[in-house]
């Protein structure tokens, strides 16, 4: 189950960040009984919750929270099932970096969440080898997404 809660006080397309959830938890083959919460709040809350959970001042874009640590499975392995976790984004700073990023506000949020998701799969971007592999399953998640919306929209 996919949960969304919009406490951030601006408009934000909660179906649609369902939809990418959904749509990117099939593509990592994740069982679709796993539990995730998508939590939208302010820039005051996200401040908070950045300086006590990770010791950094001032609001964030995106943070996750995993709970049962589950993993994408191997070719081979069964998908697994239970809590994800929640992930935080920030639509007030999501909006503001969206041009340095060149993307669109919505553009920037759907990217975030995947960021988000991957992070709650055991995804990291301490090191290089850890970033190129994250930022690179980023990518394709969405640029499959964004195909996946193109052919929907045409047909």
């Amino acid at each position: 189950m996919i949960d969304v809660n919009n406490e951030s006080g601006m408009e934000a397309d909660q179906l649609g960040l369902v939809a990418l959830a959904r749509f990117a938890l099939d593509r990592l083959r994740i069982h679709p009984l796993a539990d995730l919460s998508i939590l939208l709040v302010d820039e005051t809350t996200m401040a908070d919750y950045h300086e006590r959970f990770m010791d950094l001042p001032g609001p964030t874009d995106v943070m996750s929270f995993p709970m049962d640590e589950l993993h994408a499975p191997r070719d081979d392995d069964e998908p697994p099932m239970g809590l994800l976790g929640d992930i935080v984004l920030c639509p007030q700073v999501t909006a503001l970096q969206a041009s340095e990023n060149g993307r669109e506000p919505n553009a920037e949020a759907e990217y975030l969440l995947i960021h988000g998701l991957l992070h709650l799969l055991g995804h990291d971007h301490a090191d290089p080898d850890e970033k190129a592999v994250m930022f690179s399953l980023n990518d394709k998640i969405i640029a499959a997404w964004e195909l996946a919306r193109t052919e929907r929209a045409s047909s």
